[in-house]
């Protein structure tokens, strides 16, 4: 018999529904910025202008920002590569949502962030912070939570687990957050992507919690205890119900 054929591929595969539409999105974007450069200042998120001028819009639309072709190659390529699979795993649906979540919850964070009265974190209040990071570390912490022990190679040499991967690029991200002497300050975004994605994964038991329904659930149990009490009837039978025929 001939050997069996070995086929080699490059990342997850086809692209899935939003994440096609998430790229396209951004390369559009990045193109009209190219060709309207004064579209980029009204859009990219800056915390002075989201608390002073109230343009809350800029907690989303710089998502859709990047500074240059390798700052929108990079996140594109982690788009399909991580997102892919946990896009197929959730839906659609649910992909859309936690995408946004974390894009947007990046954005809240870096704003709170540059409130706070530390040197190192003064000079974001008027800074600019661009690009889809943000959802994108909340796609690796996803990712790391999901398929822990899948191998990814860090910088194409060093072959680790995904949840080692993401711990390290969390650490690399703080590191650089407290590092008054860099001028990345993006790296807040970087954190709140990760902060915001673990917090709407586990807290999805609490998210699902209808106080609503609860109340129904147990007026109705009420309900249910007081018939019995009213027509003598007791889960089992009672206790002087001797050839058990009182149900």
């Amino acid at each position: 018999m001939p050997p069996p054929r070995v086929a080699y591929t490059f990342g997850p595969g086809r692209l899935t529904p939003v994440v096609k539409w998430l790229i396209i999105a951004n390369v559009a974007m990045f193109v009209a910025t190219i060709l309207a450069g004064r579209l980029f200042e009204p859009l990219a998120l800056v915390p002075s202008n989201v608390v002073e001028r109230g343009w809350l819009w800029q907690l989303v639309t710089y998502m859709f920002l990047h500074a240059g072709v390798f700052h929108i190659l990079f996140n594109m390529l982690s788009l399909w590569m991580f997102g892919t699979d946990l896009e197929l795993t959730w839906g659609s649906r649910f992909f859309a949502r936690y995408y946004a979540a974390t894009g947007i919850g990046a954005g809240v964070i870096t704003v709170l962030v540059s409130l706070l009265p530390f040197s190192f974190t003064a000079p974001l209040y008027y800074a600019s912070t661009v690009g889809a990071s943000g959802a994108v570390y909340g796609l690796l912490l996803a990712y790391g939570l999901y398929y822990p022990d899948r191998p990814i190679y860090l910088y194409f040499l060093f072959q680790i687990p995904a949840k080692y991967f993401v711990m390290i690029l969390g650490a690399v991200s703080l590191v650089s957050s407290l590092n008054t002497g860099g001028s990345n300050l993006a790296h807040f975004a970087h954190l709140g992507g990760l902060l915001v994605g673990y917090v709407y994964l586990k807290g999805r038991r609490l998210t699902r919690f209808n106080p609503i329904a609860e109340l129904k659930y147990r007026y109705l149990k009420w309900k249910i205890g007081r018939m019995r009490r009213k027509f003598d009837v007791h889960p089992g039978g009672r206790s002087d119900d001797w050839d058990r025929r009182i149900h």
